[in-house]
C-alpha cells in the first residue's frame, strides 16, 4: 500500500471520529424525555433512522453548529430517537411527529420549534439558538 493511501484514508477515519464525537446523544428509552424535561432540561429530539439520508445531513449540520458553540451542549440534552423502533410508539405520536428527520426543542411543557427534514446551517442554527 502506498504510504499517502494510508495517510489519506487514516485522516478520513480520524474526521468520521471527530463528527461522531462531536455528535453526542443520549439513545432515548422510554420516559426519558419527560424526565430530563421534568429536571429542567431544554431537550432537542431528533427522530432518525440510521439509513436516511437527510438524517445523516442533519446529523453533520448539528455537529458543526456544536462545534462552533459550545453553548449548545450547555444548554440542550440531545437524545435521538431512532424511527424504525419508535414510529409508533407514544414518544412519536403524542408529539405528531410526521416521520423521521424530525427535530423538535422542548422546553418543560412547551415545543419551542421543530425543523421536518430541513438541513439548512441557517434554519438548524435558528432552531437550536431557540434554547439560548
Amino acid at each position: 500500500m502506498k504510504r499517502r493511501h494510508f495517510v489519506n484514508g487514516l485522516t478520513g477515519l480520524l474526521l468520521v471520529g471527530m463528527v461522531s464525537a462531536a455528535w453526542s446523544a443520549w439513545r432515548y428509552e422510554p420516559g426519558m424525555i419527560e424526565k430530563e424535561l421534568a429536571a429542567g432540561k431544554t431537550v432537542l429530539v431528533d427522530y432518525y433512522a440510521d439509513w436516511c439520508s437527510v438524517c445523516a445531513t442533519q446529523k453533520r449540520v448539528i455537529a458543526r453548529l456544536r462545534t462552533e458553540n459550545p453553548a449548545y451542549d450547555d444548554k440542550i440534552m440531545f437524545i435521538k430517537v431512532d424511527w424504525d423502533e419508535f414510529a409508533t410508539h407514544e414518544v412519536a405520536t403524542s408529539r405528531n411527529i410526521p416521520r423521521r428527520s424530525t427535530l423538535i426543542l422542548l422546553r418543560g411543557d412547551q415545543e419551542l420549534g421543530r425543523v421536518v427534514g430541513g438541513t439548512g446551517k441557517e434554519e438548524l442554527k435558528a432552531l437550536l439558538d431557540k434554547a439560548l
